[in-house]
């Protein structure tokens, strides 16, 4: 047994999801990649489950179990990391989102843990038109405000991987998951402007690119709280009716 046995995937029941009648779905989508010498290659599928559970808890939600494997191509060179292709992951989301439709839950939301998914916001993108209810969640807004809030010092462009707000939220919510030494792997590499082309192997030895010396619990647990009274938007945005054509 491990600390996330039972953590990963929910636990309801069928009567329980029924007797709850949840219009609104939400999808936690991770990655399986490096996270430098001190966190687990899975930190990007604990971090969005911890955020749709913590949703979950507060709002009328169905919780789905986690898509744990998408697009980290960018870190392909360190071991361990595995990729599905960007056709397969919007393949994977339409098809949940098609299923969940047709057992009456018409709003899914895709709480994204991992930065690489790019395609992620193509779907949502092109659901709105097709007169289909998706979100993306957290935006850049909901975590910059998450970030403020907790008062993470590393700005966002050099916060990007196993760093200041990523470690925070372990921390918090899964500190056994944290190795001991994650204090020492500060490494910055703000100019990352090839990154697609040449990977991120080319700004960074270790993987790092953060602060994870200015990591804290506390930190996780306020970002994490400021990312659940975000969501509420994400609720109110998905009740709006469509324009009408001009």
């Amino acid at each position: 047994m491990t600390e996330l046995d039972g953590y990963l995937l929910p636990l309801s029941t069928t009567v329980e999801v029924r007797e709850r009648g949840a219009r609104v779905a939400v999808l936690p989508v991770g990655s399986f990649e490096q996270h430098g010498p001190f966190l687990p290659l899975v930190t990007d599928t604990v971090v969005a489950v911890t955020v749709a559970r913590a949703v979950a808890g507060a709002w009328p939600v169905l919780e789905l179990p986690p898509v744990t494997i998408s697009c980290s191509h960018e870190h392909a060179v360190w071991a361990g990391t595995v990729s599905i292709s960007a056709g397969t992951l919007y393949a994977i989301v339409n098809d949940v989102a098609e299923s969940l439709r047709r057992s009456g839950v018409d709003r899914l939301v895709i709480v994204n843990g991992h930065g690489g998914n790019y395609v992620l916001s193509n779907v949502v993108q092109e659901a709105g038109p097709a007169g289909r209810r998706m979100a993306l969640f957290p935006s850049e807004v909901d975590w910059a405000r998450a970030r403020a809030a907790a008062g993470m010092r590393t700005p966002v462009d050099s916060d990007m991987h196993a760093g200041e707000l990523e470690t925070s939220i372990l921390l918090h919510a899964h500190p056994r998951l944290v190795r001991a030494d994650y204090a020492a792997h500060d490494h910055l590499a703000d100019d990352r402007e090839r990154m697609l082309t040449v990977s991120l192997a080319a700004y960074t030895e270790s993987g790092v690119v953060g602060m994870p010396s200015r990591a804290s619990a506390d930190k996780g647990g306020v970002a994490l709280a400021s990312l659940v009274e975000s969501f509420g938007g994400v609720l109110g945005a998905l009740e709006r009716d469509f324009p009408a054509s001009r």
